[in-house]
């Protein structure tokens, strides 16, 4: 009689520590958010360009020599990148006084053509919105620099971070085979190059994928008339690095430049619709395509995913998540205890039978429904375990 009670007690005891355990591990990540956004961001960016590292070493030269060549190709890239955005960026600045008093008449109009066609009277809060609107758009952009500052500050980080990583990769690894144990070595071997594989697939497949996309943003964007059309083509395909969300955002930018430089609304409309097709193609041919199923994320555990880390790191964390997520489900799959844990995070196997109720369960059930019983009932009928009378509620005794 007390080997159940002392059962639930310990499994109470479990899910208490459990419940504390998570709640600590969630207060460091955030309180830890300055130092580990950029080095799991550095051991990201150390997948994807260690090919460029192997390479380099199977040509005869010696490993410093090889991590500073592909740093210095990276960084040469990311700074040709950055250089270009600066010049789009510069003219829109000096663009911006004629831009905010183009918006703000818009606002007018818009506020007009609300209160005529929704008969409001008393406009109190359309006019607050557009005290809003005006007090954003005549912001001098200090807060927007600081952030900025603080984000290059961090990123200055980056590089350094790599260039260990690449060179201790060895070193990590004896780590690890000291800590578990050298009979484990063959499966931390399988693990490590699974993640590897997964990891650096999806992030090379990411890469080709928003060069693509941001061509046929920026070709769109030309044929429509929209000016700064290969900044906003681009941004938006870097915003690709968000799923689900970052085409919103991406879109939203040159249909607001749409709005406010062309006369018809209409070019908005056509801005809209393109990166629709746009966005359509990229998710049904393309992505599958290049990047293929090497992370085979559930779109329900993705969007899970993504607002965890939104909540946690906000737009790092967003970023982070899909990553993040897929290596996780790596280290689950090869776990016996916890493979569960990562079959619920993939995707369903295409030929995987669905669940049917047999002829016995199928014809109990119908039973149920007829003498208006719910099926549980029947169920425990069947398993001869009588419910509990109505009204009467299980007690568990501590």
């Amino acid at each position: 009689m007390n080997q159940p009670i002392v059962s639930a007690n310990a499994k109470l005891i479990r899910t208490c520590i459990t419940m504390i355990v998570v709640t600590i591990g969630v207060y460091w990540l955030v309180i830890l958010r300055p130092f580990l956004v950029p080095v799991l961001v550095s051991v990201l960016l150390s997948i994807l360009v260690s090919p460029i590292n192997f390479h380099f070493e199977s040509k005869g030269f010696g490993k410093v020599p090889s991590i500073l060549f592909t740093l210095i190709l990276f960084l040469g890239l990311i700074a040709g990148i950055l250089y270009i955005s600066f010049i789009q960026i510069s003219d829109m600045i000096d663009m911006w006084p004629g831009f905010r008093i183009k918006a703000e008449r818009m606002f007018q109009e818009f506020r007009v053509w609300i209160g005529q066609t929704f008969g409001f009277k008393s406009p109190s809060a359309v006019n607050d919105l557009g005290n809003m609107s005006a007090r954003i758009l005549q912001d001098n952009g200090s807060t927007a620099l600081l952030k900025t500052t603080s984000i290059l500050a961090d990123l200055v980080l980056i590089p350094l971070y790599m260039f260990f990583m690449l060179y201790y990769r060895n070193f990590f690894c004896t780590f690890l085979y000291r800590l578990l144990g050298k009979d484990e070595k063959k499966r931390i071997n399988r693990i490590l190059f699974r993640i590897y594989d997964v990891v650096h697939n999806y992030l090379a497949g990411l890469f080709i994928v928003m060069v693509i996309v941001g061509a046929l943003n920026t070709i769109s964007l030309l044929v429509l008339g929209i000016q700064y059309a290969v900044f906003f083509g681009f941004f938006a395909a870097l915003l690709l690095l968000i799923p689900y969300i970052g085409v919103m955002i991406g879109s939203s930018l040159p249909i607001m430049m749409a709005l406010v430089t062309k006369e018809s609304p209409m070019y908005a409309v056509g801005v809209g619709a393109s990166f629709l097709l746009i966005q359509f193609l990229e998710g049904n041919f393309i992505t599958p395509y290049i990047v293929g199923s090497k992370i085979s994320i559930n779109p329900l555990m993705a969007i899970l995913a993504l607002l965890l880390g939104g909540m946690l790191w906000g737009i790092a964390g967003m970023v982070l998540a899909l990553p993040m997520i897929a290596i996780l489900k790596v280290i689950l799959d090869h776990s016996e205890r916890l493979k569960a844990f990562g079959y619920i995070l993939g995707e369903p196997s295409p030929d995987e039978p669905p669940f049917v109720f047999s002829d016995q369960e199928e014809e109990a059930i119908e039973q149920a429904v007829n003498k208006d019983e719910e099926p549980i009932v029947t169920a425990l009928k069947d398993a001869q375990i009588e419910p509990l009378p109505q009204g009467l509620e299980p007690r568990i005794h501590l």
